[in-house]
């Protein structure tokens, strides 16, 4: 990760314009309060994992940042942001809701909607950007999830918190290939977090508990894509609906269960096609461990996805 700003390096007059420039630039327009005349201590870095942006932040200073109806109009990325507490307990507000969250728990916020995010004290904050529809979570599921703790030692966020917690820290040792399949290791855990996290919530709207089945079915199928067996049946018996249900989940996205489940089997052999460090795989290896063995029947579906063989597109993708 980059070292973006260490207030040690900065004249102790020009660090407050320097911290708000800093932020600014790696989170997006914000508004910064803090007291007249207080200190300013801290340092900000920043990175990538794949598709997701990861930023940490370290400060002693009481302050807070605003995301305002104003700075939305002029520039308005369609994010979604997941904020860890790794030591102190930062307070976020959105939606009517304000939560402080312990050491090592975590929740979501939506960037496109006015929010807080505020430090009384130290803190040490990983902060990960991502576009909100790499989630798997409907836009509408945002307003029951925006501000809502996440604790770290409960459920499928007991793996994601120190997941989020270790590849802030090791961000910079990470190959591109290894960052990218690591990336969707972490939304997965993500979405499976906060689905099971929306299932608590009480007095949910009948839409929100539909937004939510929504996000519990797309992390099983991302995490059983490899299971041959994987087919309505079997999604509707692990998600606990019935076949009804299920189906009108994806009537929405204008397909169907097993339409969805072929989609994004192709995405992944797709995504391993073009990892030079999966080049020496042959490509019915990689066609048989994302759920589709038949060497022949995935040539044809790849072909008549993307265009080319799949042999073909891998050729190119790694020239």
């Amino acid at each position: 990760m980059a070292i973006l700003i260490r207030t040690g390096d900065v004249p102790p007059g020009q660090r407050l314009d320097a911290w708000r420039s800093v932020v600014c630039d790696t989170l997006g327009p914000l508004d910064f309060h803090i007291a007249r005349g207080t200190p300013l201590r801290g340092q900000i870095e920043a990175g990538q994992l794949g598709p997701i942006g990861v930023g940490k932040v370290e400060t002693s200073t009481p302050h807070s940042v605003h995301r305002t109806a104003g700075l939305i109009r002029r520039d308005s990325p369609e994010l979604y942001r997941l904020v860890l507490a790794v030591s102190g307990s930062p307070i976020l507000s959105q939606d009517g809701r304000s939560v402080r969250l312990a050491p090592g728990g975590f929740a979501l916020y939506d960037f496109t909607r006015p929010y807080e995010l505020a430090y009384d004290a130290a803190v040490r904050l990983a902060v990960f950007s991502f576009p909100r529809e790499l989630l798997s979570l409907p836009a509408g599921a945002a307003t029951s999830i925006t501000a809502v703790p996440i604790p770290a030692g409960e459920g499928t966020a007991a793996l994601a918190a120190p997941l989020l917690r270790r590849v802030a820290l090791d961000l910079e040792t990470y190959r591109p290939a290894s960052a990218a399949r690591l990336s969707t290791v972490v939304l997965d855990l993500v979405a499976t977090a906060v689905a099971e996290r929306v299932d608590r919530l009480d007095e949910v709207p009948e839409r929100a508990r539909q937004e939510a089945l929504t996000a519990r079915v797309h992390a099983f199928i991302e995490r059983h894509l490899g299971d041959t067996g994987l087919d309505p049946a079997a999604v509707a018996a692990a998600c606990h609906v019935s076949p009804r249900s299920l189906h009108r989940v994806f009537e929405a996205r204008d397909t169907t269960v097993a339409g969805w489940i072929r989609h994004r089997r192709l995405e992944r052999c797709r995504r391993d096609l073009a990892d030079p460090a999966l080049a020496g795989v042959p490509v019915s290896a990689v066609a048989a461990r994302c759920g589709l063995p038949d060497p022949a029947h995935f040539s044809r579906l790849f072909k008549r996805a993307y265009g080319v063989p799949p042999a073909e597109y891998r050729r190119a993708s790694l020239r």
